[in-house]
């Protein structure tokens, strides 16, 4: 069946061993700007509390990522005390929305969350003496940023002191490309995220490759607004502009060759604005017999280099992941991450932070996503569970900032060729059951491969249609998402589907080649390609804290 090698990232080994269920009801809690009560911040100023941030203009070289020094001096300091990045960098109420909360006494002085915080009890010399230099990571975010001094916990936060504003040279530069493949196995796909509107200049990719002359392919824009949001915080205080995401469509690709690319945006007054050069090699040919090194993992999630936003430590493998992605960049051909991307629930300046995180792997090799309950789910907006997880997003920022391709991006199914792979991406959000739209794409997926050409047949969802032992799914006695293979195993079984991948369940598990719950031989540590039953695979320990396995352990969990 040629040479395939899957990489299975999940880095249980790395991650803490805390353990924590993938079936809370409401996600959001995880989310550390969750646990700050923007409402009841109060204004505190204390004139002998100095902050401030240098250098003051980022980006000077192009980069889009920056380490800015934070001087604070604070007399009256406290072990409560904390640090919060904003932006923009004005944040008080005159910023506020139309329809913010009020209360008979007076309207919120703050009505926005902060980008990330952390608290000033991590730095010795601050409990010592109250002064300090703190090193934060900032990111191209289209707005300046300041640095503000609280007092007080996370539930009453009083306001001591701002920084001086700090910004990047360009705050509207192109920046963070995300690769995905196209509906064709000749296309790649560019989106990147930027500051220019359409009326302000005209986004495109410029690309080349060894031997071929230059040339400009043009980009979409889209956008999304605060009435695009479903609901509280996404709505409210986890509301920020998005900017911009353009997609551009190169067409007509040689197999296996590397192509080098750059964002470009023509002004109207006659400039052009670009990014820094990228390189990606292009998808082999259907049925080409070579090696196809393919990563599959879910529920990543996103961390902070310099500490930030480590509430409960919940995704502690987040950079550990990403940072051993980058590592083995040079043996990765393409990247699924199946769902529970950023993990933002709501708070969309995050989306920002995780495009940022992963672009050194995005922005070189297709990194396709799947839809999971922390990007879609939100009560009557069509998801098939009615949860908050999303925290009010409700498919949105997904949908919208990374391209995948689907005949219709609310509805987060498609079907991905890579060389001897045909993948068939589910959206466990969306019903799947027999009789539904989903379902007839999925059999229409599986039934059109040519398996002389594309051997490997490959299904993916976020939520664990198939088996899994988690704790959760044993208590409930069905070792599986309720409703989860009763319509889908004899899909699985007539087209003969290798292998099945899913998230959800933070942890690492195989099953053995099963249907119907049993094994169908004995093969447990080789595939010999002959298919006799579908292997299930849970891949959701990317990030996440570990869930705990059931007391009861079945036969078909190798």
């Amino acid at each position: 069946m040629g040479k395939v090698l899957f990489l299975l990232l999940c880095f249980i080994g790395l991650l803490s061993s805390n353990l924590c269920c993938g079936h809370a009801s409401n996600g959001r809690g995880d989310q550390p700007l969750a646990q700050i009560n923007i409402y009841k911040a109060s204004l505190a100023l204390d004139t002998s509390v100095h902050i401030h941030a240098s250098p003051q203009v980022l980006g000077l070289k192009g980069e889009d990522t920056e380490w800015v020094d934070v001087a604070i001096s604070n007399p009256k300091h406290s072990s409560n005390d904390w640090i919060a990045v904003f932006s923009p960098a004005k944040f008080d109420s005159t910023t506020c929305w139309p329809w913010q909360p009020q209360t008979k006494e007076k309207s919120p002085y703050l009505c926005s969350s902060p980008i990330k915080y952390t608290y000033m009890r991590n730095y010795p010399e601050y409990t010592k003496s109250g002064n300090v230099i703190v090193k934060l990571q900032i990111i191209n975010q289209r707005a300046d940023v300041s640095f503000a001094l609280f007092s007080g916990s996370l539930d009453q936060p009083a306001l001591l002191g701002v920084s001086n504003p700090v910004a990047f040279v360009n705050p509207k530069a192109p920046v963070y490309p995300r690769l995905a493949l196209g509906k064709s196995w000749d296309e790649m796909t560019v989106t990147w995220t930027s500051g220019y509107n359409i009326n302000e200049a005209v986004p495109f990719i410029e690309w080349s490759s060894k031997g071929l002359p230059a040339r400009r392919s043009p980009a979409g824009t889209i956008t999304f607004n605060r009435n695009s949001m479903c609901g509280e915080p996404a709505r409210g205080v986890g509301w920020r502009d998005p900017g911009f995401f353009h997609t551009s469509f190169l067409k007509e690709l040689w197999p296996n060759r590397e192509y080098t690319y750059r964002l470009g945006h023509d002004l109207f007054n006659g400039s052009t604005v670009w990014s820094k050069n990228y390189t990606f090699v292009s998808s082999p040919f259907p049925g080409q017999d070579s090696l196809q090194r393919v990563i599959i993992f879910g529920d990543m999630g996103k961390g902070e280099r310099d500490g930030s936003n480590e509430y409960n430590d919940y995704q502690p493998g987040s950079l550990n992941t990403t940072d051993q992605l980058i590592k083995d960049l040079k043996n990765i051909d393409i990247v699924f991450h199946i769902g529970d991307i950023t993990y933002s629930n709501g708070y969309l300046s995050q989306w920002d932070q995780f495009t940022a995180q992963v672009e050194p792997v995005a922005s070189k090799v297709p990194y396709m996503i799947a839809s999971g309950n922390h990007e879609r789910d939100w009560p009557d907006t069509g998801s098939f569970y009615a949860g908050e997880d999303s925290g009010g997003e409700c498919g949105v920022p997904a949908e919208t900032m990374f391209y995948f391709p689907a005949e219709n991006r609310a509805k987060f199914w498609y079907a991905a060729d890579y060389g001897m792979f045909r993948f068939c991406v589910a959206d466990s959000e969306h019903d799947w059951r027999e009789g539904t739209e989903q379902y007839k794409f999925i059999e229409h997926c599986l039934a059109t491969v040519d398996r002389k050409t594309q051997p490997w047949l490959i299904f993916i969802a976020h939520r664990v249609l198939g088996y899994s032992s988690n704790d959760w799914y044993g208590k409930e006695g069905t070792f599986e998402e309720p409703m989860g293979r009763e319509s889908l195993q004899k899909l699985w079984q007539k087209y003969k589907v290798d292998i099945a991948f899913y998230g959800h369940v933070h942890n690492y598990e195989r099953t053995c080649p099963i249907y119907q719950s049993q094994c169908v031989n004995n093969d447990k540590d080789h595939y010999s390609g002959t298919f006799q039953g579908t292997i299930h695979v849970v891949v959701g320990g990317a990030g996440s804290h570990l869930s705990p396995f059931s007391s009861l352990t079945p036969k078909w969990s190798l």
